[in-house]
């Protein structure tokens, strides 16, 4: 592959994103008729995440991470029932799209580049679907909803029944997908170490515009089916028995950290553990009553909950958090797992890089859709481009957090 012309071509291309992903839908739906029914009715969001991916392998064709990237979005996409032929439809449409959009550009050379590069792109996904089948794991697994707990008018604690064992670390998440809300698959946080009986929580947080979020706390009953997909995620343990840890959890973040404080309480190891739990005003404290039932079974933990004041905006629930973090100590010596909205990570990451902590775990997931404006220019998609929901930060390229 010529990765340089690659490149080249989707810097013309990109000057025409929104252009280029709607010709490329039109093509595949239109040559293509039964394809349609695999992608959600809104199209919006599912257009962001197309050219999102395309811009991450196109930046990284020569990275050495690339492969088991691939390898994973080709099991993950299985649950979206991606087969060889819908591979090699896909192939033929963007092709259209990018020899549409790029114009001139769009010379033998780089056809022939783009067609080595895609070859190359869909072997990878396809042999990783191949492994995954081959291992017995499923596109998706089935599991019935046993408790629908409403804590307040927009949050919900979901527990679920696989209805065959679900093999996953505290601290990971799964794609979420309801019937309610046909071909839309989200992320959720895990929010409970592996238990007995197999079930697992999640904490859904309704979000504005939101048709799964809004589904799951309003619509879904106790009996009801949900789809599961494989879990993944960067935000699992990986401090050394008995060593220093700090969590750190704002909203629903408080999910995976729950997790991951019930693995350690179920240690023998005696640990120095410091949790910060963040909400934007008192009555959104919701993680209380676990948390202090955590600091129970865990000797060592120290617990600090930090809100606004009443009355004042909730954005000083931050400014409170990385005053209480600089008045910390030992930072160089403890890991740190933090979770919580993107905003919310963004300014806390580079305090705890100034403070030295010795090593910070997080995941990458992305802003739900309506929260996060859409690229303002066209330089933008490869400066900042769109998070890609469906892939595992953790098998990134070039690197996970």
């Amino acid at each position: 592959m010529d990765a340089q012309l690659l490149r080249s071509l989707f810097a013309v291309v990109e000057r025409r994103a929104e252009h280029a992903v709607t010709f490329f839908y039109s093509h595949l739906f239109w040559h293509n008729p039964g394809v349609r029914e695999l992608f959600p009715e809104d199209m919006r969001a599912q257009r962001d995440r197309l050219f999102a991916a395309l811009t991450h392998v196109v930046t990284h064709l020569e990275d050495p991470g690339l492969p088991a990237y691939l390898a994973h979005l080709g099991r993950d996409h299985r649950k979206f029932m991606a087969t060889p032929a819908l591979y090699a439809a896909v192939g033929s449409s963007l092709g259209a799209a990018l020899a549409h959009a790029a114009g001139a550009a769009w010379t033998i050379e780089a056809e022939k580049a783009w067609t080595e590069a895609y070859g190359y792109v869909a072997e990878l996904m396809m042999g990783g679907a191949g492994e995954a089948e081959a291992d017995g794991q499923p596109a998706w697994w089935d599991a019935v909803v046993v408790r629908h707990e409403r804590l307040d008018e927009d949050l919900a604690v979901l527990t679920l029944k696989p209805r065959r064992p679900f093999a996953h670390l505290p601290g990971q998440y799964a794609g979420v997908s309801s019937l309610r809300v046909p071909r839309v698959w989200r992320t959720y946080s895990l929010a409970n170490a592996v238990r007995a009986d197999g079930t697992v929580d999640l904490h859904v947080s309704r979000i504005p515009g939101g048709a799964l979020s809004t589904a799951l706390v309003d619509g879904t009953r106790e009996g009801e089916s949900l789809r599961l997909s494989a879990p993944g995620g960067a935000l699992t343990a990986r401090t050394a028995p008995g060593a220093p840890r700090s969590y750190i959890a704002a909203g629903t973040g408080w999910a995976p950290v729950k997790a991951l404080l019930e693995e350690v309480a179920q240690s023998p190891e005696g640990v120095e553990a410091r949790l910060f739990l963040v909400a934007r005003a008192k009555q959104y404290l919701y993680g209380r009553v676990d948390a202090e039932r955590l600091r129970e079974r865990i000797p060592g933990l120290r617990v600090t909950y930090i809100t606004s004041a009443p009355r004042h905006p909730r954005d000083q629930a931050t400014e409170r958090l990385l005053h209480a973090l600089y008045t910390c100590g030992n930072w160089r010596a403890h890991e740190v797992y933090l979770a919580g909205p993107p905003g919310f990570l963004a300014e806390v990451l580079p305090v705890l890089d100034h403070l030295g902590a010795a090593r910070v775990h997080h995941d990458r997931l992305p802003a739900p859709a309506g929260l996060r404006g859409r690229p303002s220019g066209p330089a933008e998609w490869f400066i900042d481009p769109p998070e890609v929901p469906w892939h595992d930060p953790a098998a990134r390229a070039p690197h996970h957090p």
